[in-house]
């Protein structure tokens, strides 16, 4: 090879070597070469070659996540340039583009069916589109939500934020934004749907509270306003099924018998439902099927007794509730949470703490059988589920104080409590899932 090249027209002494094409890139040869030339640097793997359009991915298989898909596809032939791949969905013609298999699609609805396409795009040209994939309908993860309580000594200040975690795997809750009230104790009255969890009444500094607010799974955080109990109260239990909210009892001065309801999927004001069996029943255990709601334990207003009664209702009726069995025990300041075949009630106190997890079969009356033990001493926590775990989260740990683990048992085994991921020390607060038992 000679040390001149002709380049525009200018002879230069130290020519630039020829590269060839690299990635998504052309390679070059600029100024003027002999073919014998040519054919050196081509074999030396550094000559430029011609490029072509990538040929059409071959389409695997679409797989839904949290407002997302994940296209797998195979690649076709390149064309010479290295091609990034893009997956198109329909409806919406929402992309994502990756490099390789397989592509995510984000900003898609929870709820709504997809099939996608994929196209390979190189410096030449783009593909012609893979055939359509599988359907895919991309839905919000087994959700926890947190919410308001009493943070531990020496403030006891009364709590606003929500925090929310994914029940399926192990981990910390993270905040998800705040109740519409502010600082409030006692919200433990939550009905959840597999959209949205639906909190009623609560203590602040100032007031008891008639509130409703409800906070969307897939939304960003925060909870909006659904309109007013019949009567305010704090320490009511809550639950339901994907329709029906009943929010029971609770504290309006000295207690209260008042159970109510809503329609979760709507906004408005609650209907009375019907009436406790005993006066002042709060901080009592609530867990529900598609059919029924059930409530056990609890302190019978200011008296500072506690029960182990259980109690039922039908969930599509009205009424006043009638008795189905009781706990292994009598206890205060505990929490349910059931899948569609048990109910599960941990912990909680008397003249003391109680460890005791109990789970009640909930297509028979009884009393409810021995299922494990909390390995702290807990109470006034809250509680989340699925169809396998329970959550207990935060609570009261005597005599330490407030405690910021979660923990969990596995609903279809019988055993202790196993740790799971921390949340905040908050105790008297709420929780939610959006896909509990009555679901």
């Amino acid at each position: 090879m000679t040390s001149k090249r002709y380049t525009g027209n200018i002879i230069t002494d130290n020519p630039t070597d020829p590269t060839a094409n690299s990635g998504a890139n052309y390679g070059v040869a600029n100024g003027v070469w002999s073919l014998a030339e040519a054919k050196t640097f081509s074999a030396a793997g550094k000559w430029p070659i011609p490029a072509s359009a990538p040929s059409a991915p071959s389409i695997g298989t679409a797989t839904a996540g949290d407002a997302s898909v994940s296209v797998a596809f195979t690649p076709g032939a390149t064309g010479g340039l290295t091609p990034t791949y893009t997956a198109t969905s329909n409806p919406g013609s929402i992309t994502g583009t990756g490099s390789g298999s397989p592509v995510t699609v984000s900003g898609l609805t929870n709820g709504t069916a997809y099939t996608f396409t994929v196209t390979a795009t190189n410096g030449a040209g783009t593909s012609a589109a893979s055939s359509a994939s599988n359907s895919a309908t991309p839905i919000v993860p087994d959700t926890a939500l947190f919410f308001g309580g009493q943070s531990t000594a020496p403030s006891y200040s009364y709590q606003s934020g929500i925090r929310k975690r994914t029940i399926t795997s192990l981990g910390n809750a993270t905040g998800f934004g705040n109740l519409t009230t502010g600082g409030t104790l006692g919200t433990k009255a939550a009905a959840s749907s597999s959209t949205r969890a639906v909190l009623a009444g609560g203590l602040t500094t100032s007031a008891t509270l008639n509130t409703i607010q409800y906070i969307t799974y897939s939304s960003g955080g925060g909870a909006t306003d659904f309109g007013d109990l019949t009567q305010a109260r704090y320490y009511a239990t809550g639950g339901g099924n994907s329709t029906r909210g009943i929010y029971y009892g609770g504290r309006a001065g000295p207690g209260s018998t008042t159970i109510d309801y809503i329609t979760i999927a709507s906004t408005g004001n609650a209907t009375n439902f019907g009436n406790a069996r005993q006066y002042g029943q709060d901080k009592g255990a609530t867990y529900a099927d598609t059919t029924y709601f059930f409530h056990a334990g609890g302190e019978l207003g200011l008296t500072g007794s506690y029960t182990a009664v259980r109690d039922r209702l039908t969930i599509a009726s009205t009424g006043n509730a009638s008795s189905y069995g009781s706990l292994s025990q009598s206890r205060k300041n505990v929490q349910g949470a059931s899948n569609a075949t048990y109910g599960i009630v941990g912990g909680g106190t008397q003249a003391s703490s109680v460890t005791t997890i109990d789970r009640h079969t909930m297509s028979s009356s009884g009393t409810s059988s021995s299922f494990g033990s909390m390995t702290e001493n807990r109470s006034s926590y809250a509680t989340a589920s699925n169809s396998t775990r329970v959550l207990f989260a935060g609570g009261n740990e005597n005599p330490s104080g407030n405690n910021n683990k979660i923990m969990y048992v596995t609903i279809a085994s019988t055993g202790n409590t196993t740790d799971f991921g921390t949340a905040v020390a908050f105790a008297f607060w709420g929780g939610a899932s959006n896909a509990h038992g009555g679901l």
